[in-house]
């Protein structure tokens, strides 16, 4: 099931209605990634508010998820002796079958729940469309009172979207739509419920030995051996035993079929029941005028089949396209407090982080890689135009929540609207959110110049900054704005006054020459719609400034790289442990291994604290832990361009980090992956220079695959990354006048369809008249439909921007699904377990064997 954006706050309000003290906890599966923890931040924020118990469990991967299954979620159902309950997933279970890997199924495999309702709220895409339109609980009944339409019957659900009038308690799988659902998956819901409604029907049945004569040994008997009634219509004694039984139970004789129901043999007047021949009696053609003959069960057949493969083409499309990301979901939880009128600073402050988040990891509409920044300034942002709108609404909110004081001192108001970068609050207890011009350097407030400028993974690839020519550019872009190299290397909130309000000015005229054209947003003023790509900071009085983007690579930090000192998170980290699940987590963390992540998301966790003199202390605490990471990212990356270690394969390039003082370091999949980005847009810029590059067709792509594999010695494996060459989105005018050919082409085939469809009724009509079989004729014509069909949809599939870009104009990242191929046919072991299914484990024996058969794999599509 899933609820529409517009009844977001309908669940929540029935949960707060149907609260009592001893209601069972809420449990909340939550993600370790930064915006899975704004998220849960969000909502574990309203639940204290209204005295709603919850207990919140990390998931590093479907091993947690599945274990948290069983030891958490089975115990609460009615049919274990629970009690019933909620289950929110956050960021955790959006792709997968969450009905099994929750054990909310029975022994018989229905879909029992027992109670359980989980709240499913992923930004991953695709979606497991069994979450998304079914998901409904089913009771035990005797055979024959099962209801096949039990599901659509249920009070509330309109063919899997929840109404106002449904109501909690029976348990079930919801999804929360961002809009996605009832915007995109028109299509895809009609497949799944026509597939839902479909009789079972084996593709072996399409088999011309089998259908073409019912006297044949595979017509009579069924795949499981069992024999079938004949429906030719030339058995007269089974005619007749049908036409005996009561319709119900002659539709149960024949539930093995793959048709619903015997069609009824319609008789003639004077025709002998006897007679095996059928021919026609002379004075039934003299009485009464002749009925059109009903297909036969092969022509009944070759349709099911053919509507049952056109149905699951949709759907395998639809997972076929590749992974992605939608609306962040601590925006959407961000939606939910707003539509319970509970917004305020400490929420709007969360979502503004966990959406910045996106950003640094790589989270794009179109899977992971790189962004497809605006060469207009500002940061690179997620989602291209739809991102811009979740961002403008976040300024609109800065506005509303934060007015301007009618005390604030002339200067400061000056110095935002010239784009000054602030670096303290305007009281000592201003804890406002403010919009910022952020240049696109890395931690700025937080570093020298010098170092945000060379760890900026904008700046780096377009200066080239591994190389020795690449440092003199940035030493000649410092010179050209008038900042000497021992100014730039102080600590930025050192620098002279004078120099950080000219900034942002000399970047923008000196910045173009360099080919860093959005290294800074555009100038602004007035209202904050004029302040399209400014950043958002947050001031804790005059203790801390930090950006949302500097807030997002710290937690990153802190949950890939883990804390230098143990013993500053054991304490926290066994308080919260007891808290979730009851056990301990003693055992020391190992770097490598994902079962003890926990602890970092403890810390994270409560580094995020959006209230109290703590929140900004534990944050600055874990700023080393950042910049140790970048550094780490810089080192590596620029060891991998200048040594030429990146091998260029058939579909995507190749590098493999396994040596190198930070080897460690990125054995995490989080870490990793920043590190194949910074590779990749640092390629990307290079192919761009040369005018190379990955093309498709005519059309070129934004960038070369990138696959990245980290050793870790300790465990013998290697983890493995795959990035898309980039992405964003596409030009939507090209795509509108593709889409207004296709329409055109759609409506010439209609017309010629109603063609064909009137010389079909015609024919039908004089072999009716003369008393001749028209089955051979149907079926002609029905073939030469379905190669017409075919043909067309070859020839849609076969256009290159419906490779390129998909159902939603995008170029996407598959590797999840070229990974999964090359594990069905190869011998190669690899272990699945991220939910980011673009990252797996490589056993270190099979690492060679597994990159040669992805070569051949199609990587984007």
């Amino acid at each position: 099931m899933y609820l529409p954006r517009s009844l977001i706050s309908h669940l929540y309000l029935q949960l707060l209605r149907s609260h009592h003290p001893l209601s069972p906890p809420v449990l909340i599966l939550v993600a370790l990634e930064p915006d899975a923890l704004c998220a849960c931040r969000i909502l574990t924020t309203l639940l204290k508010r209204d005295y709603i118990p919850h207990k919140i469990q990390p998931v590093a991967g479907y091993g947690d998820l599945a274990r948290a299954g069983e030891e958490l979620v089975r115990p609460m159902r009615t049919t274990d002796g629970g009690s019933g309950g909620v289950v929110v997933c956050l960021g955790v279970g959006g792709l997968v079958d969450l009905s099994e890997i929750l054990c909310l199924t029975g022994e018989d495999g229905t879909e029992e729940m027992g109670g359980v309702e989980v709240w499913v709220i992923d930004a991953r895409r695709p979606w497991n469309l069994g979450n998304v339109f079914g998901g409904q609980p089913r009771s035990r009944q005797p055979l024959e009172e099962v209801d096949p339409n039990a599901r659509r019957k249920s009070s509330g659900v309109d063919r899997g979207c929840i109404t106002r009038s449904y109501t909690s308690g029976s348990g079930g799988i919801i999804v929360f739509d961002d809009g996605d659902i009832e915007e995109e998956l028109s299509a895809e819901r009609e497949a799944y419920y026509a597939l839902e409604e479909m009789p079972e029907v084996d593709d072996d049945d399409d088999d011309d030995d089998s259908l073409g004569s019912d006297s044949e040994e595979e017509s009579e008997f069924g795949s499981h051996g069992k024999k079938r009634k004949s429906w030719s219509g030339r058995d007269d004694e089974d005619d007749e035993d049908e036409n005996d039984e009561p319709p119900r139970q002659r539709r149960r004789s024949n539930s093995s079929s793959p048709i619903p129901s015997s069609p009824s043999n319609r008789r003639r007047i004077g025709h002998d029941s006897s007679n095996s021949s059928r021919s026609p009696s002379p004075v039934s053609d003299s009485i009464s005028p002749p009925v059109p003959k009903q297909p036969s069960a092969r022509t009944l057949r070759r349709r099911l089949l053919r509507l049952k493969r056109k149905h699951e083409t949709v759907l395998q499309n639809y997972y076929s396209m590749g992974t992605a990301y939608s609306e962040p979901i601590s925006s959407m939880l961000y939606s939910l407090a707003s539509e319970l009128g509970r917004e305020d600073n400490d929420l709007l402050w969360l979502a503004i982080v966990g959406i910045s988040s996106m950003e640094v990891s790589g989270r794009t509409m179109s899977g992971v890689g790189i962004s497809n920044p605006s060469e207009s300034g500002g940061s690179a942002g997620w989602g291209g135009a739809r991102g811009e709108r979740i961002r403008q609404i976040l300024r609109d909110e800065v506005h509303r929540l934060n007015p301007p004081d009618p005390s604030e001192n002339s200067r400061d108001v000056r110095s935002e609207i010239n784009g000054v970068i602030p670096t303290t609050g305007r009281s000592p207890t201003d804890t406002s959110i403010r919009l910022s011009p952020e240049p696109r350097f890395l931690l700025v407030r937080h570093w020298s110049l010098y170092e945000s400028m060379l760890h900026s993974p904008y700046l780096a690839s377009r200066l080239h900054v591994w190389t020795e020519n690449g440092r003199k550019r940035l030493h000649k872009l410092l010179a050209k704005m008038g900042i000497s190299l021992s100014q730039s290397h102080q600590n930025y909130t050192h620098m002279d006054m004078e120099l950080k309000r000219v900034l942002r000015q000399r970047l923008l005229k000196y910045a173009p020459m360099y080919g860093l054209d959005g290294l800074v947003p555009p100038v602004a003023s007035g209202h904050s719609s004029n302040r399209e790509g400014w950043g958002f900071v947050r001031c804790w009085g005059w203790k801390a400034c930090l950006s949302a983007t500097d807030v997002s690579v710290i937690l990153g930090a802190i949950l890939e790289v883990g804390p230098q000192n143990l013993s500053s998170w054991d304490a926290s980290a066994s308080f919260h442990s007891r808290s979730t699940n009851g056990s301990s987590q003693s055992e020391t963390p190992s770097e490598s291994d994902p079962a003890n992540l926990h602890p970092r998301f403890w810390s994270a966790y409560d580094a995020l604290s959006p209230t109290g003199s703590e929140s900004p202390t534990l944050l600055l605490e874990a700023l080393p832990l950042a910049q140790h990471l970048h550094r780490a990212i810089l080192r590596t990356g620029t060891s991998l361009l200048s040594k030429h270690q990146i091998r260029h394969l058939r579909a995507f390039r190749i590098a493999v980090v396994k040596d190198g003082p930070d080897v460690k370091l990125f054995t995490n999949p989080g870490a990793l992956t920043k590190l194949a980005l910074w590779v990749s847009e640092a390629i990307q810029v290079q192919e761009r220079e040369r005018g190379d590059g990955l093309k498709i067709g005519k059309k070129r792509a934004v960038g070369t695959p990138l696959v990245l594999a980290g050793l870790d010695e300790d465990r013998g494996v290697y983890v493995v990354v795959g990035t898309g060459g980039g992405g964003g989105v596409i030009d939507f005018a090209a795509i509108a006048k593709r889409q207004e050919e296709r329409r055109a082409k759609k409506e010439a085939k209609e017309k010629k369809r109603k063609e064909r469809e009137e010389r079909r009724r015609k024919r039908v009509a004089e072999r009716a008249e003369r008393g001749e079989d028209d089955d051979e004729e149907e079926e002609e014509d029905e073939t030469e439909e379905e190669d017409d069909t075919s043909s067309s949809s070859s020839d849609s599939e076969s256009e290159d921007e419906k490779s390129l870009f998909g159902n939603k104009n995008l170029v996407r990242n598959r590797f999840g699904i070229a990974f999964q191929e090359v594990v069905q046919e190869t011998n190669a072991r690899v272990r699945i377990d991220s939910f980011e299914h673009c990252v797996v484990e490589v056993q270190k024996e099979d690492l060679g064997a597994f990159l040669e058969a992805l070569s051949f794999r199609s990587v984007v599509g």
